[in-house]
């Protein structure tokens, strides 16, 4: 799989493109549609394969050194430069003021949470 994959993007150099059909190997299904790839799909082969070292080595920079025969300062880089393809994802996104209320309302947090959470 990883080769039909490398494949694909060595067709499409890194052209954006969509998927219009999927089919599930164990099943006699398809499903038709018009289907974007997740952020981690439009990298390329080659910078999948350096994230995914990075997280079979749980973040640790010294090992993706080992690994690649390259410094701490070119993996450092090259991670900027991966991590600047993908978007910010919010995963504890602040609260709305109304929502802010609303647990004031409940008594989920105390008059001095609620101001500390409107102010920041």
């Amino acid at each position: 799989m990883p080769q039909d994959w490398n494949e694909l993007t060595k067709l499409t150099q890194g052209a954006a493109f969509s998927v219009e059909r999927i089919r599930l190997k164990d099943k006699e299904m398809a499903i038709e549609g018009s289907f974007e790839l997740p952020p981690l799909a439009r990298l390329t082969g080659e910078d999948q394969l350096f994230v995914m070292a990075f997280v079979r080595s749980h973040g640790s920079i010294k090992d993706m050194e080992a690994q690649f025969g390259i410094s701490y300062p070119t993996v450092k880089n090259r991670l900027n430069a991966i991590s600047a393809l993908l978007p910010f994802i919010e995963v504890n996104p602040p609260s709305s003021k109304r929502d802010i209320l609303d647990q004031l309302g409940r008594g989920e947090i105390s008059a001095d949470e609620a101001v500390r959470r409107m102010k920041g």
